[in-house]
């Protein structure tokens, strides 16, 4: 681990980095009050995330960093869930180094949210609760079906070309088209079993969820993926009813769109979970 400190306004940042499994994962940790930490998704960054990030340091010791493949973390030889998971596990090993006064609030934006999940499950002594953003969703059937398969090939092949222009940034992805699309296939795989780490996890659970994760559209594969998204929620209340959920108007976008929205919801999120709330 090596460590350096500069002064933003009145809070001290301090940057670090982790090495394993052959990678280099930067981490940064600002801000005053609660321990939290902040997980990125699938094609997000830290730097993606700056705005909430900022938002949540008033009254949080936020602690940010980017999975391999994005942002300034280094690039990776395999892409998987375990290994992206192994990057969150990595990096929540060296907060504790920095002296913590207590376990962190985990906060996860999309596959960040599944992450989050997957590790309360395995180390339930070691968070305070979860904040699970427009992820995590024990959706009732797969995202991608075989007739999917070519318009997402088709949508992520223009995405990485598009992150061509972020290379050498803090917001860059250096994933292949058919890394991302073989990551969404699992992903859909990890949803199907995901209500079984649930399970194991008795901390509070806050879910902030958009409304349209797929778009406006009331037809096609919007309205499909957009049903899907709302059974999946209600599907993990019904059995997990102390689970707190707030809807947002908008689409999977949401933590960029809708950054002082969400913030606020943290806030008022630092109690026991309360009933479903949409």
């Amino acid at each position: 681990m090596t460590t350096k400190a500069d002064e933003s306004g009145d809070r001290t940042m301090r940057h670090f980095t982790v090495h394993h499994d052959g990678v280099t994962i930067p981490v940064s940790r600002g801000g005053r009050g609660r321990p939290l930490v902040l997980c990125p998704g699938l094609n997000s960054t830290q730097a993606d995330l700056h705005e909430l990030a900022e938002l949540l340091r008033r009254d949080h010791d936020v602690v940010t960093f980017d999975l391999r493949g994005h942002g300034l973390a280094s690039a990776a030889d395999r892409y998987s869930f375990e290994a992206f998971l192994c990057d969150l596990t990595a990096v929540l090993a060296e907060p504790a180094r920095l002296g913590l006064p207590s376990p962190p609030v985990l906060v996860g934006y999309s596959l960040g949210a599944d992450l989050a999940v997957h590790y309360a499950a395995e180390h339930p002594d070691t968070v305070a609760g979860l904040i699970l953003i427009d992820g995590a969703n024990p959706v009732p059937e797969p995202f991608i079906t075989e007739a999917d398969l070519p318009e997402f090939r088709a949508m992520w092949e223009d995405l990485a070309t598009r992150q061509e222009a972020e290379r050498g940034t803090a917001r860059q992805v250096l994933l292949t088209a058919q890394e991302i699309l073989d990551l969404n296939l699992e992903i859909d795989m990890v949803r199907s079993g995901i209500l079984d780490r649930y399970r194991k996890i008795d901390r509070p659970i806050t879910m902030i969820m958009s409304t349209s994760m797929a778009g406006d559209s009331g037809e096609g594969r919007a309205l499909r993926f957009n049903q899907n998204w709302h059974a999946g929620v209600e599907r993990l209340v019904r059995e997990r009813p102390h689970v707190s959920t707030f809807w947002l108007d908008a689409d999977h976008g949401l933590v960029f769109t809708h950054a002082a929205e969400i913030a606020q919801i943290i806030r008022s999120a630092q109690g026991p979970a309360d009933p479903a709330t949409p």
